[in-house]
């Protein structure tokens, strides 16, 4: 009975969690206005993760978010500018992709561009909350643990696929789950991946 209790608090515990997270994602997306609040938000977000990943659970989660939030805003919307300028870059491809009938071979090149740009942001926001590098070193960094982690690649996309198949059944969870689930799920996978690549690169040197 006592197991079972604790199991259901837990659970109950973790719930909560979640939903705040996401309620402070959302309101401080909305408080920088969306375009300049919402990558600071969502680093923000995927720190606090960080942080209860490694254990510490029992930090105060509104300031710990306005901690990270402060402390990124302005590096937080550069890394934004920068994949603003990436989105718009595939959405005018695929909109002039759309206009062509039909889709020539040559345009191969051009859709594995796109998908890595898609896979790029499975890491991105984990790779810039873990480690203390600079912001012009992100990239080179999570494209370099991308190509060396195609399993963990592939249990993210399993993963987000499945949070969009039960939001679409559930749309509410959306607003109450739908940023925080899904950066948890990144930022744990993140984890996984990062700790594999530090090994590897400490066993070549050794």
């Amino acid at each position: 009975m006592t197991n079972t209790f604790n199991a259901f608090y837990s659970t109950f515990e973790w719930i909560t969690k979640l939903a705040l997270l996401n309620l402070l994602w959302l309101l401080f997306a909305l408080g920088g206005g969306i375009l300049l609040g919402i990558f600071p938000s969502t680093l923000a977000m995927f720190a606090v993760i960080r942080q209860w990943l490694k254990g510490n659970t029992q930090l105060s989660i509104s300031k710990l978010f306005w901690h990270y939030y402060k402390a990124d805003f302005w590096k937080g919307n550069i890394l934004g500018a920068i994949l603003y300028f990436l989105i718009g870059f595939i959405c005018l491809d695929l909109f002039y992709i759309k206009q062509i009938h039909p889709v020539q071979w040559t345009y191969i090149p051009l859709f594995a561009f796109i998908l890595l740009i898609g896979l790029l942001f499975l890491y991105i926001f984990p790779t810039f909350v873990h480690f203390e590098i600079k912001l012009s070193t992100v990239f080179k960094n999570t494209f370099f643990i991308m190509l060396l982690s195609p399993l963990t690649t592939i249990m993210m996309v399993i993963c987000l696929t499945s949070i969009y198949f039960i939001i679409k059944l559930l749309p509410a969870l959306a607003f109450i789950f739908g940023g925080s689930a899904t950066a948890f799920i990144l930022m744990w996978l993140s984890l996984h991946a990062f700790s594999k690549v530090t090994s590897k690169n400490s066993s070549q040197h050794l």
